[in-house]
C-alpha cells in the first residue's frame, strides 16, 4: 500500500507531466469551457434568497507583511531582524486573540484598530500567505528547480492583477471568474433582474469580465448619466419627468427617439442597444437610491469617518444592497478599488494613510450591512497584486519602503465569517527559508491558492460542487478547501 507522501508525490509527478504538454490543445478547451458553463448553469438550483459578494481589491500591492503582525512567539523575533526599519512596535500594535492559533500572539497595524475589533468580535477573518499559482509548490527547493510551472510574470502588477482576478494564470485572459460567477448563476439566480448582476464601483475590471453577464460601471454618485443636461438632468427636465421647453430639453427628447428607433445597420443598432441598457440601468440605479434613503439607515452618518474615495465607494454599495428589490437580482456581484499601495519608497507613513482609509471604509461598510439587517447576506473579500518584500529597500525608515513579492494575506468580513480566527498557513518568514521564492528577500510562495480562496467564496454564494470547475477550472490541482481539513480553509459558515 502507497503511502500518503508517496501519494502526493504521484499525484505532482502526474501533475508536472502534464503541464509539460504541448498546448496546442487549448483552443479546444476554450472552446467547450463556454458548453460547460451552459450546461452547469442549467443544472443549478436557482437562489430565492439574497446574497451579495464584495470585492475589495488593492492596487500596487498591498505589504501584508505589516497588516497582521507577529505580536510574540518565535515569529516576533524572525520578523523583526528581516524587516528593520519598517518593523512595527508591539507597543503601536492592537493585540488580537485568534481562537484557532494560541500558540502565537498577533496584532493588527496601528491603523486598522477598526479591523481588529471586527476580528476580535467574529465579522472578520484573516488567511494566511494567498497568491496565484499554476500547481501547488512545496517549497524554496521545489522552485528553485524549475520542475514545477509557475504563472508568468509573478512580480508584475498588470500580470498579477489580472491572474488574481481570472484565477487561470496559465491561460491567455478571457473571463475573470467574477464574471464566470455571474454567467452561472444569472439565468436561473436572477429571474426579474432590471441591471446587470455584475456592477462596478471602480470602472471596467477583469474580475467581472464574463461571456453572458456585462459587468455595469457606476460611480460613488451613483449611476454615470449623459453629459450636457445637469446634474440629474434638470437643465432638460421637469420635476414630473417632462421635456423642459428649451435646447436641452429638445436635444434630449431628439436624442432618446433616435435610441428607440431599431436601426437596419447592426453597428448602430449594437450601439442603440447599449444606449438603452444604460438609459434603463440608470433609472433603476437612481430608484435603488431612493429607497436606500427611504430604507431609514442613515449613510452619511455611519460614513462620516470614512468620507474618502473608498469609503464613498462602499456607501454607495451599502445603498445599493438596500435598493436591492429595485435590481432586481437575488444574487449580485460588486467590484470596488483602493489604489497607491505600490511603496517602494515612504513606506510606514504611506501605510498609515492608505491603511487608516482601508480600515474606516470597511468598518463603516459592516455598520451599514448590520443596520440594513442584512448581516448574514453580504460578504466582502480583499485581494491584491502581490504582498511585497519582507525585507527593506533601505536603512532609512523615513524614506525606506519593500518591492514585489508574491503570496500574502487576504481579509474576508461579513457575518457568515468563522472570524476571529486565521486560516491558510502562515509561512517561514526567515528570508532565503523554505517559503522564500528565491533570492533572500521574502517573497513568499504561496501556500492557498487564489482558486481556493474563491472557491469557499463560491460555494457560499451558492455554487455547488458539480458546477465549481466551471468557475476554477485548475481548482482540482490543489487540495481540497471543503475536504481537505490541512488545507484550513474553512472561514464561512456554508449553505
Amino acid at each position: 500500500m502507497r503511502t500518503r507522501d508517496q501519494e502526493r508525490q504521484s499525484r505532482r509527478h502526474f501533475l508536472r507531466q502534464a503541464a509539460c504538454a504541448k498546448l496546442g490543445y487549448f483552443g479546444l478547451v476554450n472552446a467547450l469551457a463556454q458548453m460547460r458553463l451552459f450546461n452547469a448553469a442549467v443544472a443549478q438550483n436557482p437562489p430565492s434568497d439574497y446574497k451579495a459578494l464584495v470585492c475589495l481589491f488593492l492596487f500596487g500591492g498591498n505589504d501584508g507583511n505589516n497588516l497582521l503582525i507577529p505580536y510574540s512567539g518565535p515569529f516576533r523575533s524572525q520578523y523583526v531582524n528581516a524587516r528593520g526599519v519598517l518593523s512595527i512596535s508591539t507597543a503601536n500594535l492592537h493585540q488580537v486573540h485568534p481562537q484557532n492559533d494560541t500558540a502565537n500572539g498577533w496584532g493588527f497595524h496601528p491603523s486598522l484598530g477598526q479591523l481588529a475589533s471586527l476580528f476580535e468580535t467574529g465579522k472578520l477573518a484573516v488567511l494566511h500567505n494567498v497568491g496565484t499559482l499554476s500547481y501547488p509548490i512545496a517549497d524554496r527547493t521545489e522552485f528553485l528547480s524549475g520542475t514545477v510551472p509557475v504563472p508568468p510574470q509573478i512580480f508584475s502588477h498588470s500580470d498579477q492583477q489580472v491572474q488574481w482576478q481570472s484565477s487561470v494564470p496559465d491561460r491567455p485572459f478571457q473571463t475573470g471568474w467574477g464574471g464566470r460567477l455571474a454567467d452561472l448563476i444569472n439565468a436561473g439566480g436572477n429571474p426579474d433582474s432590471n441591471v446587470s448582476m455584475s456592477i462596478s464601483l471602480s470602472g471596467i475590471n477583469s474580475f467581472q469580465v464574463g461571456t453572458d453577464v456585462v459587468q455595469y460601471a457606476v460611480t460613488a454618485d451613483g449611476a454615470i448619466p449623459l453629459s450636457g443636461y445637469g446634474t440629474d438632468y434638470t437643465n432638460a427636465l421637469n420635476p414630473d419627468g417632462t421635456y423642459k421647453n428649451n435646447q436641452a430639453g429638445w436635444r434630449l427628447k431628439a436624442f432618446e427617439r433616435i435610441m428607440a428607433y431599431t436601426h437596419a445597420n447592426l453597428m448602430e443598432e449594437g450601439y442603440a442597444q447599449v444606449m438603452r441598457r444604460a438609459r434603463d440601468a440608470e433609472a433603476v440605479v437612481a430608484q435603488a437610491d431612493a429607497s436606500a434613503l427611504a430604507s431609514g439607515v442613515d449613510f452619511d452618518a455611519i460614513f462620516a469617518s470614512a468620507d474618502t474615495p473608498l469609503g464613498d465607494q462602499l456607501k454607495m454599495i451599502a445603498k445599493l444592497v438596500a435598493g436591492r428589490t429595485d435590481l432586481g437580482n437575488n444574487r449580485q456581484v460588486f467590484f470596488c478599488s483602493q489604489g497607491g499601495y505600490d511603496t517602494h519608497q515612504d513606506q510606514i507613513n504611506s501605510q498609515v494613510n492608505l491603511l487608516t482609509e482601508l480600515g474606516d471604509a470597511m468598518a463603516a461598510f459592516q455598520a451599514a450591512i448590520d443596520a440594513l439587517g442584512l448581516t448574514d447576506k453580504v460578504v466582502l473579500f480583499t485581494a491584491s497584486d502581490f504582498t511585497r518584500t519582507l525585507t527593506p529597500n533601505g536603512n532609512d525608515a523615513n524614506t525606506a519602503g519593500s518591492d514585489h513579492g508574491w503570496g500574502g494575506p487576504a481579509m474576508v468580513m461579513g457575518g457568515p465569517v468563522v472570524g476571529q480566527n486565521l486560516y491558510g498557513h502562515f509561512p517561514n518568514i526567515t528570508p532565503g527559508g523554505s517559503a522564500d521564492a528565491g533570492g533572500s528577500r521574502g517573497r513568499w510562495i504561496p501556500s492557498t491558492a487564489v482558486d481556493q480562496y474563491g472557491a469557499v467564496l463560491a460555494r457560499w454564494f451558492g455554487v455547488d460542487s458539480a458546477s465549481m470547475e466551471t468557475i476554477f477550472p485548475n481548482l482540482a490541482r490543489f487540495d481540497d478547501p471543503f475536504s481537505v481539513a490541512s488545507a484550513n480553509l474553512n472561514f464561512l459558515n456554508l449553505p
